[in-house]
């Protein structure tokens, strides 16, 4: 059984359950760091299981343009490429086709051409590394992702914007209908690429539009696919809309198949609220990104302790450690978290760390943001078993 619910919250939909694939158990609900390029920067695999990782996303679009998924397929894909034995999910590349899609390439003579060209079957791009034209159809993107050999791949969509209009939004989510039954034809073709089994999402969408929302839900849940996504810019990004969207589609999606928002985890407050409504899986790379810049989470308690005091961000769960009150400070970072890798360092080595732009400290902090987070899935899984979530995250909001 490829997804299993081991206890339903009797408090919410919240729920704890396992993902089983051919390298290993992911128990959920469970926050995926993200190794975009084949590595979460700064840390090795090693770090990554030190702190206790069960599953990484790598990420289509990056993998196709460098090195490219032959040369990951002649490693046998990319577990061995990169020395990672535990479950791998691969993106489709829709959301950095979407991300590409604003910009403007300056031609010669002053004008400017789109870089994503999007058409009923596929879209058509530059590479950013070399300016070459490169194609992603439905087809192409599971045949990369094959070679690439994720355990978890996702099918290829039309990321929406948060604000798209509702013509725009119906026009996108037919054609990503279309693209999720091209996707699972072209999957079933070979499922076992690399001789283990590969699991193939497919994406919900429809932006903030309710009906279009519940119509997409319906038609990508009726789809034979091992797990069901909730994409589009909103999620993550615009975190009402994010609830608004998972209330509406929640009696629609089934519930013997992963729920996979797209996207989330900049604050802890955000898996919270998607937890609650029953998602089982989240990403996002703001943890690791925020950690390059000097930005650590602490417990909100300590949080509440540092923060200065003109501060009106009330989902902030971090400390920014260059800040010039952290220069003499010898406490550790946070004594609520003593089993953090960090701990046993003070705030003010790591403030210096950060001043000289040493890359230790890009190391420790991107470590100890992960392990933060994986903690805290730790405890939220172990307070759904026991019926005790709806108190754990009041414990948090204090």
């Amino acid at each position: 059984m490829f997804f299993k619910t081991l206890h339903k919250s009797t408090e919410c939909r919240a729920r704890a359950g396992i993902i089983s694939t051919d390298h290993g158990e992911i128990t959920t609900p469970m926050f995926m760091p993200v190794g975009t390029k084949a590595t979460v920067k700064s840390l090795r695999t090693q770090d990554l299981l030190n702190i206790g990782a069960e599953v990484i996303l790598g990420n289509t679009y990056h993998l196709h343009l460098r090195p490219g998924e032959d040369v990951i397929d002649s490693f046998g894909g990319l577990h061995n490429f990169m020395q990672w034995q535990k479950p791998i999910l691969t993106d489709s590349g829709g959301f950095q086709v979407f991300s590409l899609g604003a910009q403007k390439e300056t031609k010669e003579g002053g004008s400017n051409e789109k870089l994503v060209k999007i058409d009923d079957e596929g879209v058509t791009f530059r590479s950013y590394i070399d300016g070459s034209k490169r194609r992603f159809t439905p087809e192409s993107a599971i045949q990369i992702q094959h070679k690439l050999g994720a355990d978890i791949i996702m099918a290829f969509d039309e990321c929406t914007p948060d604000k798209a209009d509702e013509a725009y939004t119906k026009k996108a989510m037919d054609r990503t209908h279309k693209w999720a039954a091209r996707c699972i034809s072209e999957h079933k073709k070979n499922t076992t690429h690399h001789g283990y089994n590969q699991y193939l999402f497919g994406i919900i969408q429809g932006a903030n539009h309710k009906t279009l929302r519940c119509e997409s839900a319906k038609i990508i849940s009726d789809m034979d696919f091992d797990g069901i996504a909730i994409g589009g810019e909103s999620i993550g990004y615009n975190m009402e809309a994010t609830k608004d969207i998972l209330d509406w589609i929640a009696p629609i999606i089934p519930e013997d198949k992963p729920h996979y928002t797209m996207g989330v985890g900049f604050s802890p407050y955000d898996i919270f609220d998607v937890v609650e409504r029953g998602v089982d899986m989240f990403d996002c790379v703001a943890p690791t990104r925020m950690a390059r810049n000097g930005a650590f989470y602490v417990h909100p308690k300590t949080y509440t302790e540092l923060k200065p005091k003109d501060s009106k961000d009330s989902r902030s769960c971090w400390v920014d450690i260059t800040n010039s009150q952290f220069k003499y400070d010898q406490k550790p970072l946070d004594s609520r978290m003593p089993h953090s890798p960090i701990h046993s360092y003070s705030r003010a080595y790591l403030h210096h760390l950060f001043k000289e732009q040493e890359i230790l400290g890009k190391v420790l902090a991107t470590q100890h943001n992960l392990f933060f987070l994986l903690d805290l899935m730790k405890n939220i899984q172990k307070a759904i078993t026991e019926d005790t979530f709806k108190i754990l995250q009041e414990d948090w909001r204090k």
